[in-house]
C-alpha cells in the first residue's frame, strides 16, 4: 500500500515537472513567433526573461489549482483538454493582471499573449494525446484473444474504449457487427463495423475471430434468441454484458459472463415510474404472505427500495422466513421488518399479524403451486389456496386494511388442473368481497416465473449437471416466461394503478417451446442436446397443458398506462354464491372429504368440471 502511494505520488510530480516544464517553451515560443521565428530584439528579450520567473509561479499555481496532475495520461480525453484550456486561460488572465500592475504591459507585445496560450495548449495536450494513442494502439495489437463485438451502440463504444485502455485485457477488439444499415463502415476507436449479425459465421472465420462479445443490454428476449442461435453455428465461446442495472460501478468489460437462460426469455426492461411506485408504498405499513417463496420474498425486497414504514414478512417455512429476513436485514439494515412465522390458513395467527402491525396493503402471494403434487393433494391445495385467501381477504376487511392485492397465475384460466382451479377460486373469492367493503381487492395474474422454486428451470439445470438426461413432457408444450424481478415490480405497478375489482394480466410476451428451452440450457452449458446430453419426452404430466392462456373467453382485454400490464374486464361474480360454496368446500376440508372437496371445487369453477377426479 505503502508502494502504490509512493508510486502514485511519484507520477503526480513527473506529470506536474512536465507541465511546469511546458511553460517557457510556450513563454519564449511566443516571442520567437511574434518576431517570425527570428533572434527576438531587445528590449523584448530582456523584458521576457524579467518576467518569466512570475509567469512560471502563476502558471504553476494555477496547474495545481485545476489539478492537471490528477489526470492519468493513459485515459486523457475531452475533459482532459478542457481542463486544460482552461487552466492555460486562468493562468494567462492573472499573469496579464499582475504585468499590467507592475510595469503596464511595457515592452510586453499584445500578440504574445495569444501566441503563449494556444502553445501552451498545444505543449501541454499533444504529449498525453500522442501517450493515450501509443498504449491503445499497442493493447490493440498484442494482448487478448481476437473479439468480435456484437452491436455498436453506446455499450459496445464502451466495452472496446475498456479493452483497448486495459492492459491485462483478456481480448482484443477487432470488428463490430450491428443490424442498424447506417453503422455500417463505421469506425468506432478504430475498429470497424463490417455488416450486420447474420455476417458473424462468415466474419468470424475470416478475421479468426477466438471469441464473440455481446453489448447489447436492452436487447429483447427474441433479439438475443436470434443472436446467441447465430453465434452457436460458429462453436466459439461467447459472453454478454447483463442489463444496464447489474452493470452499475465498475468497468464495463468487467461485467462480461456468460450468456444465462434469463438473457433469452426476460430481457425486456421494466421502465416504471418510481414517483408513483414511491408515492404508493412509501411511509406505510406492506404486509407480505409467503414471504419466503420466490415471489414472494423478491417481492419483499422490490418493496424495501421504496421505504416503507415496516415491512411484515408473513410465512410458514421457517427457513425460508429465516433466509428473507437475513438478506433484507444485510440490504436495508435502517428499516423496520417483522419476520412472522404463522400459516394463512389459521385465522389466529393471521388476525394477530394483522392487528398488530396494521398494514395499509396486504400482498398475498401465499400458495402451494406444484400442479403434478397437488393432483394428488385436492384436499391441502383447497384449503391453502382458496381457504387461506378468504381467511386473510377477511381478516383484512375486519381491520380495515386499504388494499388487497392476490397474485395469482396463467393456470387459474381454463384450468386443467387442481392448482389452476384453486388459483381460479381464489380469483372468485376477492372478486366476491370488492365492492361490499372498505378494502380495495385486486388480482395480478401471469404465467411462469424464471428460476422460482419448482419451475423447469432449476430442474433443467440440476439435470445438466448431473449429466442428463434432461427430461421434457412434450416436444410441442409451450409455456410464458418472465423474470421473477420483473413480474414483481408490475405486481406493484397494478396495485398502485388499481381502484378496485381488477384482474390486471402482465404481458408475458411470446410463449416459449419448452423443448428450446432444454435444448438452449445444454448449449449454454458448453454440451451439445442429443449428443452429449440427452432429452427424453415423457408425456403430459396429470394436469397439464399444451399451451397457457392469460384471460378468459369473456374478459375483455384492455391497454393500461404501461404496456406491459393489461386489464382483463370480468362481469361481476354471484356474492353469496362464492360465499355458499367456499363455506361448504370449507367443510369438507375439515372433515377431510377429499370427493366433497374436489365436487364443490368444481361447483365453484366450472370450466373445471369436465377435468377428471384426481382425487
Amino acid at each position: 500500500m505503502i508502494r502504490a502511494h509512493l508510486d502514485k505520488l511519484r507520477s503526480r510530480t513527473v506529470i506536474f515537472l512536465h507541465d511546469l516544464l511546458m511553460v517557457p517553451l510556450a513563454w519564449f515560443g511566443a516571442y520567437w513567433l511574434r518576431f517570425n521565428l527570428s533572434e527576438v530584439p531587445e528590449p523584448h528579450l530582456s523584458v521576457a526573461i524579467k518576467w518569466f520567473p512570475l509567469v512560471a509561479v502563476i502558471q504553476g499555481a494555477v496547474f495545481r489549482l485545476f489539478g492537471l496532475y490528477r489526470g492519468i495520461w493513459r485515459f486523457a480525453s475531452m475533459p482532459d483538454l478542457l481542463r486544460i484550456a482552461k487552466a492555460s486561460a486562468s493562468g494567462i488572465v492573472l499573469i496579464v493582471a499582475a504585468l499590467f500592475f507592475l510595469e503596464r504591459l511595457d515592452a510586453v507585445p499584445r500578440s504574445v499573449i495569444p501566441l503563449y496560450t494556444l502553445l501552451l495548449v498545444l505543449f501541454l495536450s499533444t504529449p498525453r494525446a500522442l501517450y493515450r494513442m501509443w498504449k491503445d494502439r499497442s493493447v490493440h495489437l498484442m494482448n487478448g484473444r481476437r473479439a468480435l463485438i456484437v452491436g455498436a451502440g453506446k455499450a459496445g463504444e464502451t466495452l472496446v474504449r475498456d479493452l483497448l485502455r486495459s492492459s491485462e485485457s483478456a481480448f482484443a477488439p477487432v470488428a463490430f457487427v450491428d443490424d442498424d444499415p447506417h453503422k455500417r463502415g463505421w469506425e468506432i476507436h478504430g475498429v470497424r463495423v463490417r455488416g450486420s449479425c447474420d455476417r458473424i459465421p462468415a466474419l468470424a472465420e475470416k478475421l479468426d475471430i477466438e471469441a464473440i462479445l455481446i453489448a447489447m443490454p436492452s436487447a429483447g428476449d427474441r433479439d438475443m434468441r436470434r443472436i446467441v442461435e447465430i453465434c452457436e453455428t460458429t462453436g466459439l465461446p461467447f459472453l454478454t454484458l447483463p442489463s444496464v442495472q447489474e452493470m452499475w460501478g465498475g468497468r464495463v468489460s468487467d461485467a462480461l459472463r456468460d450468456v444465462s437462460i434469463e438473457d433469452l426469455l426476460g430481457r425486456a426492461p421494466v421502465r416504471l415510474d418510481s414517483a408513483e411506485l414511491a408515492g404508493y408504498l412509501d411511509g406505510k405499513c406492506i404486509m407480505v404472505t409467503g414471504g419466503g417463496g420466490s415471489i414472494g420474498s423478491e417481492l419483499c425486497k422490490q418493496i424495501a427500495r421504496f421505504s416503507p414504514g415496516r415491512l411484515v414478512v408473513f410465512e410458514h417455512c421457517e427457513f425460508n422466513l429465516y433466509r428473507v429476513e437475513l438478506e433484507l436485514r444485510q440490504a436495508f439494515p435502517d428499516m423496520a421488518i417483522h419476520a412472522v412465522l404463522g400459516d394463512v390458513t389459521d385465522a389466529a395467527s393471521v388476525r394477530r399479524a394483522i392487528d398488530v402491525h396494521k398494514p395499509a396493503i396486504i400482498f398475498h402471494a401465499a400458495a402451494y403451486k406444484h400442479v403434478p403434487l397437488l393432483q394428488q393433494q385436492v384436499r391441502e391445495a383447497v384449503f391453502n389456496n382458496v381457504i387461506g385467501t378468504r381467511t386473510v381477504a377477511e381478516v383484512a376487511v375486519e381491520y380495515g386494511v386499504g388494499e388487497f392485492v392476490l397474485i395469482s397465475t396463467d393456470k387459474a384460466v381454463n384450468p386443467t388442473n387442481v392448482m389452476g382451479a384453486t388459483k381460479r377460486a381464489a380469483e372468485l373469492v376477492v372478486q366476491s368481497y370488492n365492492g361490499h367493503t372498505a378494502t380495495r381487492f385486486i388480482t395480478v395474474r401471469f404465467g411462469n416465473v424464471l428460476g422460482s422454486a419448482g419451475s423447469v428451470v432449476p430442474l433443467f439445470r440440476k439435470q445438466i449437471r448431473n449429466g442428463g438426461p434432461v427430461t421434457v413432457t412434450h416436444p410441442e408444450v409451450t409455456r410464458f416466461f418472465m423474470t421473477i424481478p420483473e413480474a414483481c415490480q408490475l405486481i406493484m405497478k397494478a396495485a398502485a394503478t388499481g381502484q378496485g375489482g381488477e384482474v390486471f394480466v402482465l404481458d408475458m410476451g411470446e410463449a416459449v417451446r419448452i423443448g428450446y428451452l432444454a435444448e438452449q440450457m445444454i448449449r449454454l452449458s458448453g454440451k451439445r442436446p442429443g449428443t452429449d446430453i440427452a432429452i427424453e419426452y415423457v408425456g403430459l404430466r396429470p394436469g397439464e397443458k399444451m399451451h397457457e392462456e392469460l384471460f378468459l373467453g369473456f374478459e375483455k382485454l384492455q391497454p393500461t398506462s404501461h404496456a406491459k400490464l393489461m386489464l382483463a374486464q370480468a362481469p361481476p361474480c354471484d356474492r353469496s354464491l362464492v360465499a355458499a360454496r367456499i363455506a361448504a368446500m370449507e367443510a369438507a376440508c375439515r372433515s377431510f372429504d377429499q370427493d366433497g372437496v374436489f365436487r364443490e371445487l368444481c361447483h365453484l369453477v366450472p370450466e373445471y368440471r369436465d377435468a377428471g377426479s384426481g382425487s
